[in-house]
Order: structure tokens, then C-alpha cells, then sequence
């Protein structure tokens, strides 16, 4: 379980201590940094997050690098920005992927080579949370699953109405989306940019998906 008290920050340059890896993580350019100043410069939700859940949007709280636990002993869930956001009189816990030209890491094959018990029971319980098949297709990224499931179990512990779970895009070329669009085709949905999808869970949660492509101009900040 990750801190359950919160500061407010003091700008981006705040975001850097909460990394993983504060030092390797922050270069001009990398997702992290850029987030961070575009978050920061946004006077709540950024533009292109905001279009995506309609005209209405209100950012309600962000938190940058929240730690999600996946109900194992393994390691949590560290979400780039977890929001609570008011939409429609709905309120919506989402989980934010910043990306700029990293990957989304290790494919489900990668990940699960010589699975231990515990990798086995993450994955069944990732799979059974966000209503797919177990196991899922290996080409499909480890990433998206456990991202998509902190959406899920933040909405069931702030009790929101639904989940979200958005990529946060810098890279000029789109690059990752082809990963993205694969991750959604589990759900039977069409990948768009700029356009949220959304599906009904089996244990009822309705769960959005988004890409939404970041304002270049925060790259080189």
C-alpha cells in the first residue's frame, strides 16, 4: 500500500522525486518531465484529456506517480497521473499512460516466460478484473492490463461511477498506438485518437479508453 497522505506539489520539478527512478527518468523529452510541466501548466484537466470526456469535464484531484496495490503480495501498479474527474454529473477515477517514444514494456509472452505462482495469480486476477480471456493473447502488453485494472480498483475504493483508463501521447509519430488499438480489439473495440470507447464489464463497471496526443511545445520544456 503506497502513502495515503498527499501534498500538494510546487510544479513540475515536484513530479521528479516520486519517480521510480528519479534520475534516469527525467530528461528533457522523456514522458515523465513532459507530463509533468503539462499537467502542471494545464488550469486543470489538459485540453486534449478534457476533450476527450466532453465539454462539461471538471478536474476534481490529481495525483502524479500513485501507487495502485493489485492485491498481491507483488509490486503495485505506479500510475504516471491517477484523476478523479466529474463528467456528466458522473464522477470517473482514471488512470493516465504517458508516453513519448517509450514502449509499453514487456508483451503478456515476455512477461509471463517461466510464470511463478504469484505471476499466475496476478494474471488470472488482471484477466477476471477487466473481463477477458485467461490466458490473453501474448503479443498484448503487460502494461495496459495493470494499468487498466488501477482504473478498475480506484473506481471500486473512491466508489466512482466509472473507470478511465487514457494514454497521455507525445510522440509525433503515434508511436505505441498499434499496441494501444491491439489492447482494445480484446474489448471488441475500435481504437481511435482523440476519441473515447467504452465498455460494460462483466461485474457491471463501465471502463473508458482514450488516446489522447499531448501539445508537442511541452517536449523540450
Amino acid at each position: 500500500m503506497g502513502k495515503m497522505i498527499y501534498v500538494p506539489t510546487a510544479g513540475a520539478q515536484s513530479w521528479q522525486a516520486l519517480l521510480a527512478d528519479p534520475t534516469k527518468q527525467w530528461p528533457t523529452g522523456y514522458s515523465a518531465r513532459t507530463l509533468a510541466h503539462c499537467w502542471e501548466a494545464a488550469e486543470g484537466l489538459p485540453p486534449e484529456i478534457a476533450a476527450l470526456f466532453g465539454s462539461d469535464t471538471e478536474l476534481l484531484i490529481a495525483i502524479p506517480e500513485h501507487k495502485v496495490s493489485l492485491r498481491d503480495t507483488g509490486r503495485e501498479s505506479q500510475t504516471d497521473v491517477f484523476a478523479l474527474v466529474k463528467s456528466s454529473n458522473r464522477t470517473i477515477a482514471v488512470a493516465v499512460e504517458g508516453k513519448v517514444n517509450e514502449s509499453f514494456g514487456p508483451t503478456i509472452s515476455d512477461w509471463y516466460v517461466d510464470a511463478s505462482l504469484r505471476k499466475q495469480q496476478r494474471l488470472a486476477f488482471l484477466c477476471e478484473l477487466i473481463g477477458t480471456e485467461c490466458p490473453p493473447p501474448g503479443d498484448i502488453h503487460y502494461q495496459l492490463f495493470h494499468r487498466a485494472a488501477s482504473a478498475i480498483l480506484e473506481a471500486d475504493r473512491f466508489k466512482t461511477d466509472d473507470a478511465a483508463m487514457i494514454v497521455h501521447s507525445f510522440a509525433q509519430d503515434r508511436r505505441g498506438f498499434d499496441a494501444y488499438a491491439a489492447f482494445l480489439d480484446l474489448f471488441e473495440l475500435a481504437a481511435e485518437a482523440g476519441k473515447l470507447v467504452s465498455k460494460t464489464l462483466p461485474h457491471g463497471r463501465t471502463i473508458h479508453f482514450g488516446w489522447a496526443q499531448g501539445d508537442p511545445r511541452f517536449l523540450s520544456l
